[in-house]
């Protein structure tokens, strides 16, 4: 062809950073990834057996547009009993083919061209991007690793601009594990309020809190009328592959979102919906069981990592560690690359999430005690047969 017939928007899109290092990794033998964010554990039982009894009973034609009433209700009931958040499933809920998608919808249901969206670094990949196929722009703001990788009020307040929408909030976070407590997130508000934005609140990894129950912004005073409160199944419940996520937020802007969803989407999976309402309603056994095994990997994990040199905060929620690897000398790169190639080791590079995760790595406890234990003891070989890294001080 003689000219591109790319759209130029798209055409400056990067790659996933992290599907870089996954496809990497699926290439060599004998690799332990703490590369995907995916849980190890396959889908309770009962949640399957709930979707093959859907097909059984011949449920295999299009939902609403919002999705199964009977799924909303759900959701609705658990948003009340977890957060004392009242949404009507009618029109306040809209069903997505997993959050991803219900972040997608968000932003084009907000976002004007040049309109401005403060996106709190380091965070998940996709957030950047969207915003600017919507048509917006991005503005970064660092949390760091002195404030435990929280964002402050102030830090907001500095990025407003007259041309600032809205703000993208991750809690807990992908991928620092950082939970903003309820007092935070009154702080947060106050500024929002203050500067009439909107918050997308990404809320996928709610029941993975460890230390504290995760609040949403959308409870605190003021906040419900102007938060889109994104969240899912793909974690809590390990449902990656069902993609299957949700939004929960004002009529208007749900029915903007479902109008969207109408012409792009129709609806998600009808299999897939009767398999979270199985989840919804007979659910929270497997994921005490699957909360309680993760807290033990991170407990695991951050303190092999400290052990090594490799400076580790203790996350409080999600199922991410995110050390730091400035003392080696390395880029985040170049560390992950060379400890790849060389321990067969897959961990993600900072630098994907954003300029501030420069200097950091992120690893996932996702998979087995075995799988950490001999990945966190071939990072340490790593470190002690590396010139560069410089041993800890006893």
């Amino acid at each position: 062809m003689s000219k591109s017939y790319l759209a130029n928007h798209v055409k400056e899109l990067q790659p996933s950073g992290i599907r870089k290092f996954f496809d990497l990794a699926s290439q060599m033998e004998n690799v332990i990834s703490l590369g995907v964010g995916e849980p190890d554990f396959v889908t309770p039982w009962n949640v399957i057996e709930a979707s093959y009894h859907s097909l059984e009973q011949g449920y295999t034609a299009y939902t609403a547009n919002a999705g199964l009433f009977e799924l909303r209700e759900e959701i609705s009931k658990y948003l009340q009993d977890t957060f004392s958040i009242s949404y009507n499933p009618e029109d306040q809920l809209l069903v997505t083919v997993g959050a991803s998608q219900a972040i997608d919808l968000a932003l084009r249901a907000i976002v004007d061209a040049g309109d401005e969206v403060i996106v709190v670094e380091p965070c998940f990949v996709s957030y950047s991007p969207a915003i600017s196929l919507a048509g917006g722009v991005p503005v970064s703001v660092s949390a760091t690793a002195d404030n435990e990788f929280k964002v402050t009020p102030e830090q907001i307040e500095a990025a407003i601009t007259p041309r600032t929408k809205a703000i993208v909030l991750c809690s807990p976070n992908n991928p620092t594990g950082a939970v903003l407590s309820k007092e935070e997130l009154h702080g947060i508000a106050q500024v929002v309020r203050k500067h009439d934005l909107i918050v997308l609140s990404d809320e996928i990894y709610a029941e993975l809190a460890y230390d504290e129950t995760a609040t949403s912004i959308a409870s605190v005073d003021g906040m419900k009328e102007r938060t889109i409160l994104i969240s899912g199944f793909s974690k809590s419940f390990a449902m990656t592959g069902w993609r299957l996520g949700y939004a929960a937020g004002p009529v208007a802007i749900m029915q903007a979102m479902t109008k969207i969803h109408q012409y792009t989407m129709m609806c998600a999976p009808t299999m897939a919906q009767h398999g979270a309402l199985e989840a919804l309603r007979h659910g929270n056994e497997s994921v005490r069981e699957m909360k309680t095994s993760y807290r033990q990997r991170r407990n695991f994990v951050v303190k092999a990592l400290n052990e090594m040199g490799l400076s580790c905060h203790l996350p409080g929620g999600a199922f991410y560690v995110f050390p730091s690897i400035k003392e080696t000398g390395y880029s985040s790169e170049e560390f992950a690359q060379k400890l790849l190639e060389e321990e067969r080791v897959a961990v993600v590079p900072g630098h994907v999430f954003g300029e501030s995760g420069e200097g950091y790595i992120r690893c996932s406890y996702a998979t087995s005690i075995k799988q950490l234990d001999e990945a966190m003891k071939r990072m340490n070989r790593f470190i002690k047969q590396n010139s560069k890294i410089q041993k800890p001080t006893v």
